[in-house]
């Protein structure tokens, strides 16, 4: 098949766009308003951008009202968000944080999800979930679209502060995915975990090359 989108029709029941980019880690992001009122939303257009420094991003369309997201403006605002890892075991709790709510209603009250506090910024973290990120504002980047919710806001931050917990960690000190299972965004109401891996070492012998792919600074500098 072949389709241009807007111009001509995909002729299918769905349209597939976002079924072909897949699978989608899921932005899970926690932030606070200047009230110090706590905000919690998952967001699949989620991905880390670089690794030195870390830098993640997570990309917002508006409302069906055709208005900016919570956490945009609470990230703007405030200047500081936190990513939280998806699980398959807290899936219905992410599925919860995902319906539109008034401004100011406390996600995390709504999933029964517990608070935790974090070291470098004001929002809060997610007990339970295996890693968070805590993140400085850098930027956002605004793109429009057809209204009401075609409008995108893609917000970038910088990871100041990295929480793991111990029992995610491996004795060859490697996150276990496995046991993690993280959750993924696929297309129409489907999602996925991840319960399986397999290696790939990029030939070649550049220490550098694999240690970018790693994502390890240290030995980026030192090959």
């Amino acid at each position: 098949m072949y389709y241009e989108p807007g111009i001509t029709p995909h002729g299918l029941p769905h349209d597939p766009f976002k079924s072909c980019v897949v699978p989608r880690p899921i932005g899970w992001i926690s932030t606070v308003d200047a009230q110090g009122r706590h905000n919690l939303a998952p967001y699949s257009q989620f991905q880390n951008v670089t690794f030195d420094p870390p830098i993640v991003m997570f990309s917002a369309n508006q409302t069906t009202a055709g208005e900016r997201k919570d956490s945009v403006r609470n990230a703007e605002t405030m200047g500081q968000f936190v990513w939280n890892m998806a699980t398959y075991e807290l899936r219905e709790a992410v599925n919860i944080t995902a319906e539109e709510v008034p401004y100011g209603v406390d996600e995390f009250e709504r999933a029964g999800l517990e608070k935790l506090p974090s070291r470098r910024v004001k929002p809060m973290r997610i007990k339970g979930s295996p890693i968070q990120f805590e993140c400085e504002y850098l930027n956002t980047v605004r793109f429009p679209g057809r209204p009401p919710m075609g409008t995108v806001d893609v917000v970038f931050g910088r990871v100041v502060a990295i929480h793991i917990a111990d029992e995610y960690i491996t004795p060859e000190g490697l996150v276990d995915v496995l046991k993690i299972q993280p959750l993924a965004r696929m297309g129409y109401f489907d999602y996925t975990f991840v319960d399986k891996k397999f290696q790939m070492v990029i030939p070649g012998g550049s220490k550098a090359l694999l240690a970018g792919l790693e994502g390890s600074p240290d030995k980026a500098q030192q090959a």
